[in-house]
């Protein structure tokens, strides 16, 4: 970066250019804003629609109050008024704005008055302001109005003021989402002649009115939110323009205090000062830190301190932010002309002078580098801290570690007995150049100090030992002084740089450590099935990641309780319960250094996502202080989304399981009882009422008659119990019980087995065989086969017609051995080809539903496939018919289901 941020290309915020894209596609919305009633927003309003149409926009009226005004009633004439829609609510018709007309009409402008008003019962929308959100979501522009007193986050403030507590609300989003706001005001005095003079409200109502809501008073406290409400929204809206246009910052509009801190001492009395300044100036203010590469060296008191200003500075309002960076002064001036800060509060250098000539100073540069940004130096004593600890102050605290010099102390030693074998046949002023070397090596391997140290040790070494005289301080040659002025000055600038160089990748390092882990916790979350894999590979990381020790609680039947910790740990006092049930209840942080609940063990954080909070979690370590530290808590962040996300992903994928499966449970369960209410009750009347006869006209009936009842009972009898053991074959199948018992078997014997039992049912159907003498053995289990045949008959006399035909061929080719059962029914139609083999599925004609429980062919396809072969489903080509196809592996690609059994 250069030393002049505004000399920087600039490039427009990402966020700003998709906010305006979005708002382009989209109607605009403009409100008129006003104080109270009576201000004359409708007026203005309608005046800035006549504006419009004389420019040749079309403009209707969607909804217009004149409340009997003249002179708001006059400025509707002219528009073309949309109808509205009548809604009769007890007893009485309500008229509402009718938004599919204005949809239908579709208008470039449509105005809409009483943006807070609430619909009749039987709208589509409750509230107007919905109304709106639709119509500017189909590309409609909107002009409306609204009274402060009607906004949702001042709700309170307005009952405080007024007394009265308005019921007609509108969310601030709607606010938000406006595109210009034109704020109606008029002084109090002039709306209390308004009042009196019966333009507002009829003279009993004013009068009312003017004891209660339209005092003086509450007028000018409610006119002063009015125009606060509107000076935010249009600073909000410079912003977003400025970046979205990559303008240079900030502009003098409005003011904006922001306020930086550091780890020393005095941070939380140059916030306090911040809070002051942003109160007198009734402005927004901020508060950011500056991550530099040293903050990894710091202290825990000074990394605690930084925490602790922050949270001070979120307590009294502000918004806090802690950015990246090496060089303090430009990362400060570039987020203050990103963001239109125009005034930036640092505390005053606490160091001798000649360490920020040496070093620098933060407040020095800023002052030199602002470009339209007031610059506040506050000194240390405000908040009465310790003048050591100017928040703003520049340089890292010192500490003495002998380990990087002994190293110095060693290269230079190296490099002297280097250059003493050197200076036999090299010049001594090459000889400095191997010095120099031991100065960048002490740089990359211990940081600034120990290089400045190995600059010294160096220079007095190679004057010592090189310059002549020999073996003393003196230097006699005038070339030697030069020198030795350039090594002395050009040792202490490698070491500046080469220190830097070290600093940074040491952060680089730390960073991508950071970033690795990151990167291994997301992929091991994507490969975890089950949220007890997902809790515990998140308390392992966090605990290992930010060393402290970590539960996690989640509900389970309406309390919370812990479900994983690291080390594995499930005791809690009952300071950390209540606690826990803070941060749950109120989705904020509580225990150990926290707010609320400061005396538990634990400091418990909410665990949750944008959809749904899910728990919380509870931290501890053995530390002094506060439990995470800025950047601690930035990295914690990181790690709880992706834990919830993965939490999350696996209880919206347990849902839909369990939905599914309720589904089908219920369409089984569903089936199940059709079948046994109609397929199952049926042979059981039949049953009942042919055995009942003959008890009561035993002795009446001929022997024909009682042998057709009897013919009739061990009928039904029969085909119940087809109903009844195919539902057991169903059972069987699902519960994985059907395991066949293969061995070598002649197609043609079980279907001869499968004709004589189903003798009965086929009485009225002409059966043809044409099953190949030559047929190979194929490993079947009798009984699964034959009842698979007997199945697919009684498929098939269900829907053939009687007399007609029903073929059972077989053959073989070199690979298997196949079988088809041919109809001469209806067929079968080609978008049930899919479904014809699940459970309880049967095929409807218009004309007709046969019985049966839609199982049979289920489980033939259940049997053949543990048998393993196939079967399909087509339809005849040479006339209607079914024909449904076995295939069976022959030869020696049989005798491998052996091995299966």
């Amino acid at each position: 970066m250069s030393d002049d941020p505004t000399r920087e290309p600039r490039r427009p915020s990402p966020d700003a250019l998709l906010e305006n894209a979005r708002r382009e596609e989209r109607g605009q919305l403009k409100i008129f804003l006003g104080a109270a009633p009576g201000v004359g927003k409708t007026y203005e309003m309608l005046m800035s629609g006549k504006a419009q149409q004389a420019e040749g926009v079309d403009v209707v009226i969607g909804l217009v109050e004149t409340h009997g005004r003249a002179e708001t009633g006059a400025l509707v004439h002219g528009f073309e008024i949309i109808p509205r829609r009548q809604v009769a609510y007890r007893g009485h018709q309500l008229d509402e704005m009718d938004i599919d007309a204005v949809l239908a009409r579709r208008p470039q402008l449509v105005l809409v008055d009483e943006l807070a008003h609430t619909n009749a019962p039987g709208s589509r929308h409750p509230k107007r302001y919905l109304d709106v959100e639709e119509l500017l979501a189909s590309g409609v522009n909107v002009y409306t109005t609204l009274n402060i007193q009607h906004v949702e986050s001042l709700n309170d403030v307005v009952a405080r003021i007024t007394r009265i507590r308005v019921r007609e609300t509108v969310p601030d989003s709607i606010i938000d989402r406006a595109d210009d706001i034109e704020i109606i005001d008029i002084t109090p005095g002039d709306l209390i002649r308004r009042l009196n003079e019966g333009k507002i409200y009829l003279p009993k109502t004013a009068r009312r009115a003017t004891q209660n809501y339209f005092s003086p008073s509450n007028l000018t406290a409610l006119r002063e939110l009015a125009l606060r409400q509107t000076a935010q929204r249009v600073d909000d809206q410079l912003v977003t323009h400025m970046q979205a246009h990559a303008i240079p910052g900030p502009w003098p509009a409005g003011e904006r205090v922001l306020v930086c801190v550091n780890e020393r001492p005095g941070a939380r009395a140059l916030v306090r000062y911040g809070r002051r300044q942003a109160d007198r100036m009734r402005a927004p203010w901020a508060a950011v830190h500056i991550e530099t590469s040293r903050d990894a060296r710091l202290p825990e008191a000074g990394k605690f301190r930084i925490a602790a200003a922050l949270r001070l500075a979120e307590q009294l309002g502000a918004e806090t932010a802690t950015l990246p960076g090496e060089d303090v002064a430009q990362e400060i001036l570039a987020y203050a002309t990103a963001n239109n800060y125009a005034h930036v509060i640092v505390g005053m250098p606490a160091g001798p002078r000649w360490r920020e000539l040496i070093f620098g100073s933060v407040s020095h540069d800023l002052i030199r580098a602002a470009n339209g940004v007031s610059i506040h130096v506050i000194p240390a004593r405000h908040g009465g801290e310790t003048p050591s600890g100017a928040a703003g102050g520049d340089g890292a605290p010192f500490r003495f570690e002998p380990g990087p010099y002994l190293w110095s102390s060693a290269y230079v030693a190296l490099a002297v007995g280097v250059g003493t074998l050197l200076s036999r046949i090299l010049d001594v002023r090459n000889i400095a150049l191997v010095f120099l070397m031991a100065v960048l090596a002490s740089a990359m391997g211990g940081g600034l100090w120990p290089a400045l140290f190995a600059s010294a040790a160096g220079a007095l070494a190679f004057n010592f030992f090189f310059l002549n005289p020999l073996y003393t301080l003196d230097i006699g040659d005038p070339e030697s002084v030069v020198a030795f002025s350039f090594f002395l000055v050009v040792a202490v600038a490698a070491s500046n740089l080469a220190g830097r160089v070290q600093r940074q990748a040491a952060t680089a390092r730390l960073r991508a450590k950071t970033t690795e882990g990151l990167y291994l916790f997301s992929k091991k979350l994507s490969g975890a099935g089950t949220r007890e894999d997902v809790l515990w590979a998140s308390v392992y990381q966090i605990a290992s990641m930010l060393h402290v020790r970590v539960v996690v609680l989640l509900p389970e039947h309406g309390r919370l309780t812990v479900q994983a910790g690291y080390p594995p740990d499930d005791t809690l006092d009952e300071a950390d319960i209540a606690a826990a049930h803070w941060a749950w209840e109120h989705d904020h942080a509580a225990g150990r250094g926290a707010d609320t609940l400061p005396g538990a063990r634990r400091l418990y954080l909410p665990l949750k996502t944008g959809r749904a909070q899910l728990g919380v979690i509870g931290l501890d370590n053995d530390r002094q202080g506060p439990v995470l530290t800025p950047g601690e808590q930035r990295l914690f962040d990181s790690l709880a989304d992706q834990a919830a996300l993965a939490i999350e992903r696996i209880q919206l994928a347990a849902d839909v399981d369990n939905a599914r499966l309720a589904a089908e449970a219920d369409k089984l369960r569903s089936a199940l009882l059709t079948s046994l209410s109609h397929d199952l009750k049926t042979p059981l009347a039949s049953i009942l009422g042919s055995a009942g006869a003959l008890r009561d006209y035993s002795t009446s009936l001929s022997d024909g008659n009682r042998a057709e009842l009897l013919t009739t009972i061990v009928e039904e009898a029969e085909r119940l119990n087809r109903f009844i053991a195919n539902l057991l074959d169903m059972t069987r199948l699902e519960s994985g019980a059907a395991a066949p018992s293969l061995s070598p078997l002649f197609i043609g014997d079980s279907v001869g087995s499968a004709l004589r039992r189903a003798e009965t049912i086929l009485a009225r159907h002409e059966i043809e065989l044409a099953v190949a003498a030559d047929l190979p053995m194929v490993r079947l289990d009798p009984v699964l086969f034959e009842q698979v045949l007997f199945n697919l008959l009684d498929n098939a006399r269900k829907y053939a017609p009687a007399g007609s035909r029903i073929l059972i061929r077989a053959w073989a080719d070199p690979a298997s051995v196949m079988l088809q059962v041919i109809d001469e029914g209806p067929g079968l139609p080609p978008e049930d080809l899919g479904k014809i083999f699940d459970s309880f599925y049967r095929v409807r004609k218009t004309d007709q539903i046969q019985a049966g429980t839609g199982l049979g062919l289920s489980i033939c396809k259940g049997f053949v496939e543990a048998m393993g072969g196939t079967i399909a489903a087509t339809n005849r080509d040479d006339r209607s018919g079914a024909v449904f196809t076995l295939r069976f592996p022959a030869g020696p690609d049989a005798t491998h289901l052996e091995g299966k059994t």
